[in-house]
C-alpha cells in the first residue's frame, strides 16, 4: 500500500523559502520521517475560512468565546480519504506523527515530557526577545494581501538603531544561556550540539525553526550575528538539520 499524501498548510511569503517557525517544526518532522506530503499555501487573511472549510479544529478561543484558527494544520488520509485526520497545533501534530509513523523517532524513549518542556521554553521564553525585531521584518516579506490583513497601529514598527542593538543584546543573552545548558552534553558520549546528545530530535527542530526564521527574514543582520555566537554552535546545529529542510 502506498503511503498517503499528507497535506501541510503553510503561509506564503515574498521571499523564496517559508519562514514560520511553528510550521517549520512540522515540516522538519515530515522530512525526517520521509513522509509523503505536499504544502498548500494559505494567505493569513484566508486561514480561518480555509480551516473552517476543511473542518480543522481551532487552536484557541478569544475572550468572547469565538474560536481562533491558526497554522500549522495537517490533513492525513491514512485511515480514510473521505474522513482524514485533521489536526492543528504544532505539538499535537508532532505527537500524532510520532505515534502514527513511529519509524525514525523524534522522541527517543522516555524523552517526550522533557522535550515538551524544552519546546515550551523555546517558544515562550527563548524566542520572545526576537519578536520586536523579527515581527516588523516578517511583515515586510508577506504578500500584499497578508500585509493588509495585519496593517494597523504598531503592526510593523521598525526599531531605531539604538533600540535594535538593545533588542539584539537581549536575544544574545538567551542564546548564551541556552548554549551554557547545551554544553552540559559535552563529553565522551555527547557532542553538545543537539539537545538529546546524539541524534536530532523534536527539540532540535523547534530550536532550528527559530534559526530559520532569523535567517529568512534577517539574513544580513540577524543571521550574520547569530551564526558567529558561541563558537559557531548555531551554524553547526543548522548543518545537523539541513538535510531535513526540503519544501515539498
Amino acid at each position: 500500500m502506498s503511503q498517503p499524501l499528507i497535506i501541510l498548510y503553510d503561509v506564503p511569503a515574498a521571499i523564496p523559502q517559508p519562514w514560520a517557525p511553528n510550521i517549520w517544526r512540522i515540516r522538519f518532522i515530515l522530512n525526517y520521517k520521509h513522509l509523503n506530503y505536499r504544502t498548500v499555501w494559505v494567505e493569513f487573511s484566508d486561514v480561518e475560512a480555509t480551516l473552517r472549510g476543511i473542518h480543522a479544529p481551532p487552536t484557541a478561543s478569544r475572550s468572547d468565546g469565538r474560536p481562533i484558527y491558526s497554522l500549522p494544520t495537517i490533513v492525513d488520509p491514512i485511515r480514510s480519504r473521505s474522513h482524514p485526520t485533521i489536526l492543528s497545533n504544532a505539538n499535537i501534530i508532532a505527537e500524532y506523527l510520532e505515534s502514527t509513523y513511529p519509524a525514525r523517532p523524534i522522541f527517543p524513549e522516555g524523552s517526550c515530557a522533557v522535550q515538551s518542556l524544552f519546546v515550551h521554553y523555546i517558544q515562550e521564553v527563548f524566542a520572545k526577545p526576537l519578536l520586536p525585531i523579527l515581527v516588523p521584518l516578517t511583515h515586510q516579506v508577506l504578500p500584499e494581501r497578508s500585509q493588509a490583513h495585519f496593517r494597523g497601529p504598531g503592526s510593523a514598527v521598525q526599531l531605531t538603531g539604538a533600540q535594535r542593538e538593545q533588542a539584539w543584546r537581549a536575544v544574545q543573552e538567551q542564546f548564551e544561556f541556552l548554549a551554557g545548558i547545551l554544553d552540559k552534553n559535552n563529553g565522551a558520549d555527547g557532542n553538545g550540539i543537539v539537545v538529546m546528545g546524539h541524534d536530532v530530535s523534536y527539540a532540535d527542530f523547534a530550536l532550528c525553526s527559530v534559526l530559520i526564521w532569523i535567517e529568512r527574514v534577517s539574513p544580513h543582520d540577524g543571521w550574520a550575528r547569530v551564526r558567529q555566537w558561541n563558537n559557531n554552535r548555531w551554524v553547526r546545529l543548522w548543518n545537523k538539520c539541513k538535510d531535513y529542510m526540503d519544501v515539498l
